[in-house]
């Protein structure tokens, strides 16, 4: 017995190379690891420290006195607490129309349905040809879109590249469900409601994630197709606060509630870390299913 286990421990022993491959990685990821965490450790820093802490130190990493200033004074502006508001009212309800459309064509393209090879052809000549911003822009306006935050949903309402792999996730579904479901009594609407959503939920969640953070992070549209400042989502009032380095006007008139305000660096600091923060606490809920979604559609099984 005592020979048996000093056999078994044997072949399980791994090599030294092995081990000396597996540390390296490990601190070379580590390592990377720690570079891309850095900005986000100097941010957060800078945005709870004092004007003579920041002044005093050339990279903060950790703030000695915490000072809430530069949140205050963020929280205190109409114009940033709205454009949370209106960021967060495109991310929702452009995410569930995004995934209303995408999932319901893609189910539409894997039936037998006339003309459905010209309507495959002209999703793919999307991916690779647009018409462009200029013309985007004309037909914006001349559907009545500009100035909404509608213009921020519909024109992306479904991105080719998703509705291409949710279509091949669909038709990786076996075939005998949609039978079972018709013999039934089910139509094609509640086969595809009770049947394939269900089972599309790693999917969903991917593209769910993908599109959130794209309607949330997108500054351009809103730049473009909104004139009325009081729709600006916060990431075009984040543009104004950071790069054009006008915290102060982008703000409005907020030195007038705080006797001493926090300096313009401390602003930006916390401006960009509460724009930030929504789309890290939501991707924790949704990992479970993007791990498994993310390969969705690489293989037909």
């Amino acid at each position: 017995m005592l020979e048996k286990f000093k056999r078994s421990s044997t072949a399980i022993r791994r090599p030294v190379s092995s081990i000396a491959f597996d540390l390296i990685n490990l601190l070379l990821l580590g390592g990377i690891g720690a570079v891309m965490l850095l900005p986000f450790v100097y941010i957060f820093a800078v945005s709870f420290s004092s004007l003579h802490e920041y002044m005093a130190s050339d990279l903060l990493l950790w703030p000695k006195e915490w000072v809430l200033d530069a949140y205050r004074y963020i929280f205190a502006s109409d114009s940033f607490v709205r454009s949370l508001g209106v960021t967060t009212f495109v991310t929702v309800m452009g995410t569930l129309v995004n995934l209303l459309f995408t999932s319901a064509m893609a189910y539409g393209l894997t039936r037998r349905l006339p003309g459905q090879s010209f309507m495959l052809f002209m999703v793919l000549f999307t991916i690779l040809f647009s018409a462009g911003m200029i013309p985007t822009y004309l037909t914006i306006r001349a559907t009545g879109l500009l100035d909404s935050l509608w213009a921020l949903i519909i024109p992306s309402a479904i991105a080719p590249f998703n509705l291409i792999v949710m279509r091949q996730f669909f038709l990786s579904i076996p075939e005998e469900l949609n039978e079972a479901a018709f013999i039934d009594g089910a139509n094609e609407l509640q086969t595809f409601a009770r049947v394939i959503l269900p089972l599309s939920k790693p999917a969903l969640a991917t593209f769910c994630l993908f599109y959130a953070v794209g309607h949330w992070n997108n500054y351009f549209a809103g730049i473009l197709y909104l004139n009325d400042q009081t729709k600006w989502p916060i990431q075009v009032v984040l543009r104004q606060i950071v790069v054009l380095n006008d915290p102060m006007n982008s703000l409005g008139a907020v030195e007038m509630i705080m006797e001493n305000p926090p300096p313009p660096e401390t602003i930006q600091m916390a401006a960009i870390l509460v724009a930030t923060l929504p789309i890290l606490i939501v991707y924790p809920f949704l990992q479970k299913h993007f791990a498994k979604g993310v390969m969705i559609g690489s293989i037909k099984g």
